[in-house]
């Protein structure tokens, strides 16, 4: 532009940080562009050392990290199998509850989390009712592990014991394999929280016949492909985090010949059947064993800073990264924002829980919003027509874009893909989580769902923590 044109058109101004700049703009009728921008909220410290990283670390690193992304984009996740989770996951012993997020002790842990394990401990029948259950948790008679450290995932409270029906993915281009137990429907359950009779028979009932039944079906179809899948259903309007309508009924036509092939009972049938087709959450407990099968094979590389893992368990957030394997980056968890269930408000929330942000970890999620604008009202996150600033903004910090998992609102381009703790840090964009909201009391369940920011001091703290596997020579 020379200077005669700008004398002819005028400017065009493109506003940073306060709104109101551009709305008096705006008001004398000044073409403007506002973006909604402020300073990276990253410590002194932390900058300094991020500015003092040597190109040649930063090649080791990107080096690291193509490494990481070809693994995650070549996984070839198969749902195989469903079985009680004491037959399949190695060390999963007697009186071990496993739970969602980085480790915590019982006196730390909150309402939702000690709700949902007495109900644990009556379902197992260590304890007649959840007074004892509770009497025998705060004993320290129960042993507490994150599911993670089992190759496990779990929504919300995420627990697993022994009798609970598990899925296994088996990621078959690297041999490894995840597990989660099966998706319980919304509200009154036992991951939000909760632990009435009508919760612990229906657990029953799916360690029982659905758990089985699934397991005899997956067998006669050799398991499902995932991945195709949740290619459809991000045309279809799904993020795999709290939209999973599309994917669940996807998943409900591969699985109903064969159910009806397997089973003999018709009233059991007709129930698992009408389990899956009336729980529009099914797939959600899908994906994250999926996703879990993925980034399992990424852990262990040497210099590389893609996010292995993000898990809440409603106290503490932590992160993991590939560089430093199984060590946890924790800092307290936030307060989700959004939208809440007729008489519950912000004053009833729990802060965030639940290993449900490893689809987050591939791309999907909060990342994959723009597939899914129906989730940004849904869960409070602004107009539906905002949904693609969510995603453009998670391509800021992420390494790749996946070309299997493509979004048709921004011209198939793939989700982003491969959280990289130093593209968070240059930028100060933290990963956008959807998430739902459980009650802060014991036994009460869902009363929302929002959206939950991650905290930078995770990142930070992981950081520090590869900068010390250079070697200082």
């Amino acid at each position: 532009m020379n200077g005669r044109h700008l004398l002819e058109a005028g400017p065009r101004v493109v506003n940073l940080g306060l709104a109101g700049f551009a709305d008096d703009l705006r008001r004398n009728g000044a073409p403007v562009v506002h973006v909604d921008w402020s300073p990276p909220g990253v410590s002194p410290d932390v900058l300094a050392a991020l500015d003092n990283l040597q190109a040649a670390a930063r090649e080791r690193i990107a080096a690291a990290n193509r490494k990481a992304i070809e693994i995650m984009l070549a996984a070839e996740p198969v749902w195989c199998d469903v079985r009680p989770a004491g037959e399949v996951i190695e060390g999963l012993g007697d009186r071990m509850i496993l739970h969602a997020g980085p480790p915590i002790e019982w006196n730390r842990m909150c309402g939702p989390m000690r709700g949902a394990i007495a109900g644990a401990i009556v379902l197992e029948g260590w304890a007649d009712d959840l007074e004892a259950a509770m009497e025998i948790a705060a004993r320290g008679d129960i042993d507490f592990q994150p599911n993670h450290h089992f190759d496990a995932v779990g929504p919300m409270t995420g627990l697993t014991t022994r009798s609970m029906p598990v899925m296994v993915v088996e990621n078959r281009r690297y041999g490894n394999r995840a597990y989660c137990t099966l998706n319980e429907g919304l509200g009154k359950v036992m991951r939000f929280g909760g632990n009435s009779a009508e919760v612990l028979d229906r657990l029953r009932w799916m360690s029982a016949t659905f758990g089985p039944m699934l397991s005899k079906a997956l067998a006669e179809s050799d398991g499902i492909a995932l991945k195709s899948i949740v290619a459809r259903g991000l045309t279809m309007g799904d993020e795999m985090h709290q939209r999973n309508v599309a994917c669940t009924s996807l998943l409900l036509r591969e699985l109903a010949p064969v159910l009806v092939r397997t089973s003999s009972d018709t009233g059991s049938l007709e129930s698992a059947i009408a389990f899956i087709a009336g729980n529009d959450q099914f797939f959600l407990n899908v994906a994250m064993v999926m996703g879990k099968a993925i980034m399992d094979p990424v852990r262990g590389i040497e210099a590389s800073s893609i996010v292995t893992a993000m898990a809440r368990n409603g106290t503490d957030f932590g992160v993991r990264i590939s560089a430093t394997d199984e060590r946890w980056f924790t800092a307290p968890v936030e307060m989700p924002q959004g939208l809440y269930f007729p008489g519950f408000t912000e004053a009833d929330a729990n802060p965030d829980m639940g290993d449900s942000t490893i689809v987050e970890t591939i791309g999907l999620g909060g990342f994959a919003m723009a597939a899914s604008p129906a989730v940004a009202g849904f869960v409070g996150a602004g107009d539906p027509a905002d949904a693609p600033d969510f995603t453009r903004r998670m391509y800021e910090i992420t390494a790749e874009r996946n070309p299997e998992w493509t979004i048709p609102a921004m011209s198939f381009s793939g989700v982003p893909t491969g959280i990289d703790i130093l593209k968070v840090l240059d930028t100060g964009i933290v990963p956008t989580i959807n998430t739902g909201v459980a009650h802060k009391e014991p036994g009460v369940g869902q009363v929302g769902a929002g959206v939950v920011n991650a905290p930078m001091a995770c990142f930070e703290q992981a950081f520090l923590a590869l900068l010390e596997t250079f070697d200082p020579s």
